[in-house]
């Protein structure tokens, strides 16, 4: 196991001059905040961060989505871990964590299922205590994984993610990430662009202007530094990922029967990536609840964060 401490972070990681700016220190030092790294296999190390009381109630693992970073989760880690301890990664090809050549790791949903599995025992976390709340990629791995083993979690909450493979439900040009040579084509529009210009657009999407909203300016710093912290850029990472995409989903549909681990679905009705459609639907598949959150978008945790805590506190009831 490898741990950076966050002089690590300041001086090797990013370089003697700059700031860390995912979550400023005096609140991380306050909250017993812990960002470091940590090996999950030979050719993969994770960024995480890990805050929480002396005596949790449970613990908690934050799972992001594209394009963002485990900073994604700042203000909700600090008000979940007044009671939990919470955990987010970077997932790999994001963020700081690795990114292995595309030949050693696929970045396929499964894939990604099994950095997931791996954290969670290197991490030490008590499964019985857990509650995973996973978005958008973070999804299906979750589930994936669910399948392997039901005792993963106590509880996983999924929302705004495609876990079957319904074209009518999902934007045209994350279908088209799909298949050749659309996916491609996506992919140089992507290269364009900064990461933080990205996720400005991307959580703008399909929202009234009056309900849209803005990411905090560290936020988007940290997307856009890790956007170039190695080989395999984000958009690369999320390339791959859909590459793969449709096997992954299948898979789930035909074992959906696998599936013993409670799952809730929180959804945001105005969703224009992955309707909320999609969602009815595997709520109905699955016999879970789904909580439908009106004027809301793809990102309800960037959004409405205070719906988001609620949604994990109510899991531990």
């Amino acid at each position: 196991m490898l741990k950076r401490s966050l002089f690590a972070i300041f001086g090797f990681v990013l370089g003697s001059s700059a700031a860390w700016s995912c979550t400023d220190i005096s609140a991380a030092k306050e909250q017993a905040m812990d960002i470091g790294y940590i090996d999950v296999t030979s050719d993969i190390t994770l960024r995480r961060m890990r805050a929480g009381p002396p005596s949790p109630k449970g613990t908690v693992l934050l799972l992001h989505g594209f394009p963002e970073t485990l900073c994604a989760w700042k203000e909700i880690s600090r008000d979940l871990s007044a009671d939990y301890e919470v955990h987010a990664i970077d997932w790999p090809g994001y963020g700081l964590s690795s990114r292995p050549a595309a030949d050693r790791f696929s970045y396929s949903p499964k894939d990604y299922a099994g950095v997931l599995g791996e954290y969670i025992k290197k991490a030490g976390i008590d499964t019985s205590k857990l509650t995973i709340y996973a978005t958008d990629i973070g999804a299906l791995p979750a589930l994936l994984l669910a399948l392997d083993d039901p005792k993963v979690a106590r509880t996983i909450i999924v929302g705004d993610f495609a876990p079957f493979n319904r074209p009518q439900y999902m934007h045209d040009r994350l279908q088209g990430l799909k298949s050749e040579p659309s996916a491609t084509a996506i992919l140089a529009t992507y290269k364009t662009r900064t990461g933080g210009e990205i996720l400005d657009t991307a959580v703008r999407g399909g929202l009234s202007k009056e309900a849209q909203f803005d990411v905090s300016a560290d936020f988007k710093e940290d997307v856009s530094r890790g956007w170039s912290h190695g080989g395999m850029t984000p958009p690369e990472a999320f390339y791959h990922y859909y590459a793969n995409f449709t096997r992954d989903e299948d898979f789930l549909e035909a074992n959906l029967h696998k599936l013993k681990t409670p799952v809730r679905i929180v959804w945001g009705e105005k969703d224009v990536y992955i309707t909320k459609e999609m969602g009815i639907e595997f709520a109905n598949r699955v016999n879970a609840d789904i909580t439908l959150l009106p004027g809301i978008g793809h990102y309800p945790h960037l959004q409405s964060p205070k719906q988001t805590v609620e949604e994990i506190r109510a899991s531990f009831r």
